[in-house]
């Protein structure tokens, strides 16, 4: 059987290790891994699913997991990549977003046998915390000197770090520590701004419970394109998994639209394809470069995971539709979505070529009629050249809209008033 660790490094899913030969050697045996979670916001985004996507292959591989949502690390920031200091959310927000998160972790984190993985609260254990204890139990492991060091506090240091946000790492240190102890785990992991916050943790361990403590972590790279830009944003911001944030769609067309270079390596590193049948569509991928071939299989997959193979198969049909024409195969939702930007609300009764001037179609009557005549125009995917056909409320779908093409690829949605 192969070492899941030697598959995580050969998809490019290993930064950092405590100590690689230790952690191999560990990963030999089933364990226990834990992964954090921010609620910082009421939905994960799509580089959070790079660390779940972690999590189901160690529980498929036959090791049991830990998501922590963070309902009391939450409350305080971390200073992780942060140039300033964090807004605090107020308790109910975080408690709303906490238990969307946990939800969001139910999806993807099978959860029947406890054996075999779990989620929960950090704010279960460290709100029992007095300031006495904290200080006295765990603060006192901490020298100061030590945190200093660490990128995510000496990064601040120009800008400013307040002593709450200075605190996050012995806070999750505790996490550590606590699962250790109540759990049996062994190993934690996180994206790779959280070295700092994750081998706090291990020294605790071992300040703890001794230096021979079997304990380690290895961090995931933070995903970034072939631009060096955060991976997980578009142009609107990030790509969030709660479908009513970003849609299957949305999110479809953002996989559909990597690079060729950056496409086969996301492809590893989302994929659930065993590694041979990953780079057998690489190579096809650049043995017919301009097909798309990795994009595709990238997009599919991710959507189907993520929401469900139905949603990735609407939105490969929502993507072809403005290639076939075939805007009927759509729901009143998708084709919303899909060309709801181009809406022009027209009176009923109106004769085509007058509502190809007022949808800014065609710029005259005359050049209305010859793209009529020409064939050019179509209603709902069907051709017209009758320059006598008046729109109405009989040619539109779901009673509402009405899709007009002129040429190949001009698109407009008709909404009648």
């Amino acid at each position: 059987m192969v070492n899941i660790i030697d598959e995580l490094k050969e998809r490019g899913l290993i930064k950092d290790f405590s100590n690689e030969e230790e952690v191999h050697k560990m990963f030999e045996t089933p364990q226990t891994i834990y992964c954090g979670f921010d609620p910082s916001a009421s939905s994960m985004h799509l580089g959070n699913f790079v660390m779940i996507s972690v999590l189901m292959r160690l529980q498929k591989a036959g090791h049991r997991i830990i998501a922590v949502v963070g309902g009391a690390t939450g409350m305080i920031g971390d200073p992780s990549g942060k140039s300033k200091e964090r807004n605090l959310l107020d308790k109910q927000s975080l408690a709303n977003n906490t238990a969307s998160i946990k939800s969001q972790l139910e999806r993807f984190i099978n959860l029947e046998d406890p054996k075999k993985g779990i989620i929960v609260n950090n704010y279960d254990w460290i709100s029992k915390l007095s300031v006495l204890d904290y200080l006295r139990d765990y603060g006192k492991y901490f020298p100061v000197n030590y945190m200093l060091s660490k990128d995510i506090v000496s990064s601040r240091l120009q800008s400013g770090v307040s002593y709450t946000e200075f605190s996050y790492m012995i806070l999750q240190s505790i996490d550590f520590l606590t699962l250790y102890l109540n759990e049996g785990c062994s190993l934690q992991i996180g994206g790779g701004d959280q070295w700092g916050n994750l081998t706090s943790g291990l020294e605790l361990i071992r300040k703890t419970q001794g230096n021979d403590t079997e304990v380690g972590c290895f961090t995931v790279p933070l995903l970034l394109d072939g631009q060096g830009k955060k991976f997980g944003k578009s142009e609107g911001g990030a790509l969030y998994l709660d479908p009513k944030l970003v849609s299957p769609y949305k999110l479809y067309q953002f996989l559909l639209n990597s690079s060729d270079d950056d496409a086969p390596r996301y492809l590893k590193i989302f994929s659930f394809k065993n590694m041979d049948e990953i780079n057998a569509i690489i190579k096809e991928h650049y043995e017919s470069l301009g097909q798309r071939i990795a994009q595709k299989a990238l997009a599919f997959e991710v959507v189907s995971i993520i929401h469900g193979e139905e949603k990735a198969l609407e939105a490969v049909n929502m993507s072809q539709v403005l290639f076939s024409g075939n805007v009927k195969s759509l729901s009143k939702d998708n084709l919303v979505e899909l060309l709801g930007d181009l809406t022009v609300n027209l009176d009923e009764n109106t004769l085509l070529e007058d509502a190809l001037i007022q949808i800014k179609a065609a710029s005259s009557k005359r050049e209305a009629r010859e793209f009529i005549k020409g064939n050019s125009v179509a209603i709902n995917g069907e051709k017209i050249t009758d320059l006598t056909k008046v729109l109405n409320r009989s040619d539109a779908l779901y009673n509402d809209y009405v899709v007009i093409k002129r040429g190949k690829k001009n698109y407009y949605l008709i909404k009648f008033n």
